[in-house]
């Protein structure tokens, strides 16, 4: 019997100190997706270090990214583990093989912080959401304006498990 990728990055991250948990709720044939990692502080307490949101629906664009963070503070493979648990997720779970999120416009340097951040991932712009009214779709789905990406889950798995994996060598 061959192990999940998933299992296989909670094992490693289990090894390094780190506990990844997953919480998928599944109302209406919609799958709702919070995973984070955090690290024991003591018996009784739990540091959250990271976290991701999403929901995915059956069809091509199913997979809807809507919040990645990570805290100030925590290591910075923390989000490399992070995408990789939960393009694995995806992969495993769902029917989903491309993933889509909103880079959110606040200001410009923040904004072309996000883009370049998400490139990195993978991710390509394939539509600024603005105040068209064509627009007010994705405007209450993301709820604001900003350059829509998407990605193919597998590429932003192999990135993201290649740079968590550069991270455990140290």
């Amino acid at each position: 019997m061959t192990i999940s990728r998933l299992a296989k990055l909670e094992e490693q991250a289990s090894i390094e100190g780190y506990l990844l948990r997953i919480q998928v709720r599944r109302p209406l044939n919609l799958w709702t997706l919070r995973l984070v990692v955090g690290s024991q502080t003591d018996s009784t307490k739990i540091k959250l270090l990271g976290e991701m949101k999403a929901w995915a629906y059956p069809g091509i664009n199913g997979l809807q990214l809507d919040t990645m963070q990570v805290r100030t503070g925590s290591p910075h493979c923390i989000g490399h583990l992070i995408w990789a648990a939960t393009m694995s997720w995806a992969i495993e779970t769902t029917p989903c093989r491309q993933a889509r999120l909103l880079a959110i416009y606040d200001e410009d340097s923040q904004h072309k912080k996000l883009i370049r951040y998400f490139q990195m991932r993978g991710f390509q712009v394939i539509k600024e959401v603005g105040a068209s009214p064509i627009d007010l779709p994705l405007r209450l789905v993301w709820g604001g304006a900003g350059a829509l990406m998407t990605a193919d889950c597998e590429a932003v798995f192999a990135a993201s498990l290649s740079r968590w994996e550069k991270c455990l060598d140290g």
